[in-house]
């Protein structure tokens, strides 16, 4: 749909409000073509960054290029951007034909091309034929439909995306973002996408940028920031981990708890480390593995709790030495034969590259 995508280039972008610094000198490059996710908690600067991409907001210093074009200063609609916003901001009283064509028409384009390029938009979203319904007679993903095919309907170079999929329920939202990554595919645009939902990233994005209060933190991809944390604060945001104290236990080995385990990565150079346990690098050690594997690191403790949410158990265990962790089993009948008892003895197994060592974040 798109006649092309738009490199994004930022530079030392920061925005002050008085005397909070919203966004602290930010540089990041984006491809065209590419679908990048800005995740961060609520007040990160993700949407403040956003709005500096968009226009609607005005850095206090830095730059903003797309591709050669510097449009640091430039209103948003010399921008050229499709825009998706959180609440969708669709005209009640227009169809969804209008509501469609209303970015052609604030552009000038010739009226005699209107019809056509509304039904190959909504064709793109899975709406055809539903030109003339009220958006009144919607549901609220065929709502967000109807937003993305606004936002693309002018064959935007760069479109920006605010949390689009926030007001729907779990799982129209995971089928959309599905959808999204396929639509993307074909549009073949640059997507700029906010969300403070880690899974949503992970599921759509070609990289990821978080942001810790106005500052960028890391930018990966959603493999490299799932297995390679920059920070305590990457490794604790992105899916479910537990941070312990670890010390160095000579080479590439740490102690936790007083058990030594063997890392394939390389330890940080800081002086204090933390072992990120992800829950779902954790598993149950069984007959399989057996007691002297030696390719595995097993930590030890007792079953403390154990959940059901419905794919799957969520199992707690109290470690020797006090600290907690969880891991999840299947729920299905076979997951849960190596599931013991509230109290039972258990050995968790973690394997080396499995083992994530962060340094400790600085006050």
């Amino acid at each position: 749909m798109s006649d092309g995508s738009v490199g994004v280039s930022i530079r030392n972008a920061s925005r002050r409000y008085g005397t909070f610094l919203a966004l602290d000198d930010v540089s990041l490059d984006i491809n065209p073509g590419e679908f990048v996710s800005l995740l961060g908690p609520s007040g990160s600067g993700k949407t403040t960054l956003l709005g500096v991409l968009g226009g609607f907001v005005m850095p206090s210093s830095g730059s903003i290029r797309f591709g050669a074009r510097d449009v640091t200063y430039l209103p948003p609609h010399k921008r050229d951007i499709g825009v998706v916003f959180q609440n969708y901001a669709l005209f009640p009283h227009l169809t969804v034909g209008e509501n469609v064509a209303f970015p052609l028409r604030a552009r000038h384009e010739p009226k005699s091309t209107w019809p056509e390029r509304v039904a190959r938009a909504l064709e793109m979203v899975e709406l055809g034929g539903y030109q003339d319904r009220s958006i009144a007679q919607l549901s609220g993903g065929q709502r967000q439909r109807v937003a993305l095919a606004r936002a693309f309907v002018f064959r935007p170079k760069l479109i920006l995306m605010d949390e689009p999929l926030s007001a729907l329920d779990k799982q129209l939202r995971e089928s959309m973002q599905i959808e999204l990554r396929h639509l993307h595919r074909r549009l073949e645009a640059t997507i700029v996408y906010v969300t403070h939902d880690q899974r949503e990233a992970l599921t759509m994005s070609d990289r990821i940028a978080i942001l810790r209060g106005g500052r960028l933190v890391q930018v990966d991809t959603p493999e490299g920031m799932h297995d390679r944390p920059a920070t305590a604060f990457v490794a604790s945001f992105i899916g479910e981990a537990t941070l312990l104290p670890a010390l160095r236990a000579g080479g590439d080995g740490v102690s936790v708890g007083g058990t030594t385990l063997r890392c394939a990565k390389p330890l940080p150079a800081a002086a204090r480390l933390l072992l990120a346990v992800q829950t779902e690098k954790l598993m149950v050690a069984g007959p399989a593995e057996g007691p002297q594997d030696p390719a595995l690191n097993r930590l030890s403790g007792r079953v403390a709790d154990v959940i059901y949410q419905g794919e799957s158990l969520r199992v707690f265990v109290t470690l020797d030495g006090g600290a907690r962790v969880s891991l999840r089993q299947p729920a299905h009948y076979l997951g849960r034969l190596a599931i013991p008892a509230i109290g039972d003895p258990i050995t968790v197994l973690l394997h080396p590259r499995d083992t994530i060592v962060v340094a400790e974040d600085e006050a």
